[in-house]
């Protein structure tokens, strides 16, 4: 082969090995396990951060407890965010969080929700009752047995005075958004969930919040995971900026 030949066939070899180079390149994405109530809130920050970077941000809900238990036992996620501190410390104990990258990064408040049309409004106060409000009617909130949000609403309300009145009433749910649907197709008159989560469904409305020193504070832990892609880091530091400050914010949590 002549050496003119030579250098076209090795050009046109080129042209076409460095295009597939490029398609053989896995897209971009990191996986967020996160806790059920940061549904709408986080969608919305995974869309702009997608738009910003073209990064796809996968996103994985549930209840906190639920979630930690799936790392713990091999299930691969970059980023995980806890509704309480409790279940970031048991994969952090468990070996499972890259060590310097955990961060409180939200607040939220606990509220009483009925129905929209409810003429209901019990005063939250020490011994209020409840248990009459209820009647015959069942209380919603997420499981007290290990769901943040229900093990949040157990607390206030016992030290309101009020859980043993009620304990029987309770109808538990997987995590804080199937509580809140409850309420919301009238399956129970009144529930238990955090402010953000009330906001996003009309037919409910909040008769009422906890003074907040009936609970321990509400933060959310954000880290990454042991697992953590390179780009997972990226959308860490994304989490604390601007732009999704505002979009938490807008939703109603408070931002640290």
């Amino acid at each position: 082969m002549s050496t003119n030949r030579r250098m076209a066939f090795l050009a046109a070899l080129a042209l076409f090995v460095q295009p597939c180079a490029a398609i053989a390149q896995p897209p971009v994405t990191v996986t967020v396990f996160a806790a059920a109530s940061l549904t709408d809130s986080l969608k919305a920050v995974a869309d702009a951060y997608k738009a910003g970077t073209g990064v796809t941000v996968t996103l994985s809900f549930g209840a906190s407890s639920t979630l930690a238990r799936q790392i713990d036992q091999g299930a691969q996620a970059d980023i995980f965010m806890s509704a309480d501190t409790d279940w970031m410390d048991f994969l952090q104990k468990g070996g499972h969080i890259a060590e310097g990258t955990r961060k409180d990064l939200l607040g939220n408040q606990l509220v009483l929700i009925a129905a929209s049309d409810s003429k209901t409004a019990p005063n939250i106060v020490p011994h209020f009752d409840l248990a009459g409000t209820l009647g015959n009617g069942r209380l919603a909130l997420a499981d007290p047995a290990s769901v943040p949000a229900g093990k949040y609403a157990k607390a206030a309300l016992t030290s309101l005075g009020v859980w043993d009145s009620i304990a029987s009433k309770v109808a538990p749910a997987e995590n804080v958004r199937v509580a809140l649907e409850y309420v919301a197709r009238g399956e129970a008159p009144f529930g238990v969930v955090y402010a953000t989560d009330a906001k996003v469904a009309p037919s409910v409305r909040i008769v009422g919040t906890f003074p907040e020193n009936s609970h321990a504070p509400i933060v959310y832990p954000v880290a990454l995971t042991r697992t953590a892609s390179p780009a997972a880091k990226q959308f860490l530091t994304f989490l604390s900026g601007a732009s999704a400050r505002t979009i938490f914010q807008r939703a109603g949590f408070t931002t640290r």
